[in-house]
């Protein structure tokens, strides 16, 4: 207001500036009581449809408010030019500044929301990514913690069949299953181990498994040197070499023939598992097996990465996971 007063040399009396400030002083105190009384009433931002009524009428009768304590003051103190005796000249000034003055506290009150709509914007969005974060990291727990329990009990029934048969061989079994479970709990701690690592874990796995099919199991490996030192979600190949022992080298009366394989396709790591057999009702993509390979892949990679399962030529089973092509560091 001063400014324009000075662009457009306007003279005005002394009085003037010291209404201006009084004008200021009162907004200052009035704007905070407004906030105040938000808080109380809880109608700070962000509000939904109900509240912006009660806001409407709390914002109306601080300008009502300040306009007659604005006036009363400028009366008091005799802020005006006395010689010009108006009728109604109170009432007239408290609409004038009522006019005049209510759209700076509008736009206050519209500045206060503005920054806390962005500020809780923002915040949300922190808050979502956190939950995001949570949630995929205890889906990730989860799975493990059922993975885990699976592929214990599988190996101990296996163990077991040996303990009258061949105590040395047991005693040797006991040793391969020990090295499994602390594979297995340092699987827990880390989302992503080198396939070199997980190809001892499994191998140890089918040579405990081998005790109890003996001839009836066939395990064929062709792994390309350079994939392994890839990255790939721990227990995850190991899990679907059980599962193709569970649903399909268990059911054939022959035995039949596990072949793991990985290699480089395009711009893409392939790591397949093809077993003896034909898919079956819950073996097609319903047992937890499957369902936890589906759901760490789509966790840690989205859509970079992706699961399926088919029946072959040749009674054969194919289970493939391409992955992104990543290195150890």
């Amino acid at each position: 207001m001063i400014f324009v007063l000075f662009v457009f040399e306007q003279k005005v009396p002394d009085f003037y500036y010291t209404r201006i400030i009084i004008s200021v002083f009162l907004g200052f105190l009035f704007t905070h009581i407004l906030r105040e009384s938000l808080m109380i009433v809880k109608l700070q931002p962000p509000l939904f449809k109900r509240k912006w009524l009660p806001l409407f009428l709390i914002v109306l009768s601080v300008c009502t408010i300040y306009s007659l304590s604005n006036s009363a003051v400028v009366e008091w103190l005799k802020l005006y030019d006395q010689s010009k005796k108006v009728a109604f000249q109170f009432q007239k000034r408290a609409v004038g500044n009522f006019i005049f003055d209510s759209p700076i506290i509008v736009i206050w009150v519209l500045i206060y929301f503005v920054w806390h709509y962005i500020e809780s914007a923002r915040k949300q969005e922190i808050d979502n990514v956190k939950l995001e974060s949570l949630v995929k990291e205890l889906e990730l727990k989860t799975i493990k913690s059922h993975i885990n329990p699976h592929f214990i009990f599988n190996a101990l029934n296996s163990i077991r069949a040996l303990v009258d048969e061949n105590p040395e061989r047991a005693r040797t079994a006991i040793t391969e299953l020990s090295n499994l479970l602390r594979s297995s709990m340092q699987a827990e701690k880390i989302e992503l181990t080198s396939l070199e690592k997980e190809l001892s874990i499994v191998k140890d796995y089918l040579a405990l498994e081998h005790i109890r099919f003996e001839d009836r199991l066939h395990v064929e490996y062709d792994i390309d040197e350079d994939t392994l030192d890839q990255h790939i979600p721990p227990m995850m190949l190991q899990t679907l070499v059980e599962n193709a022992i569970k649903h399909g080298i268990s059911r054939q009366v022959n035995g039949g023939t596990i072949t793991i394989i990985s290699d480089f396709k395009e711009d893409h790591h392939e790591l397949i598992v093809r077993n003896t057999g034909r898919l079956y009702g819950e073996s097609n993509g319903e047992g937890f097996g499957i369902a936890s390979t589906q759901n760490r892949l789509k966790l840690l990679y989205g859509k970079q990465a992706y699961f399926e399962l088919k029946d072959m030529l040749n009674n054969f089973v194919e289970a493939k996971v391409v992955l992104p092509v990543t290195t150890i560091d």
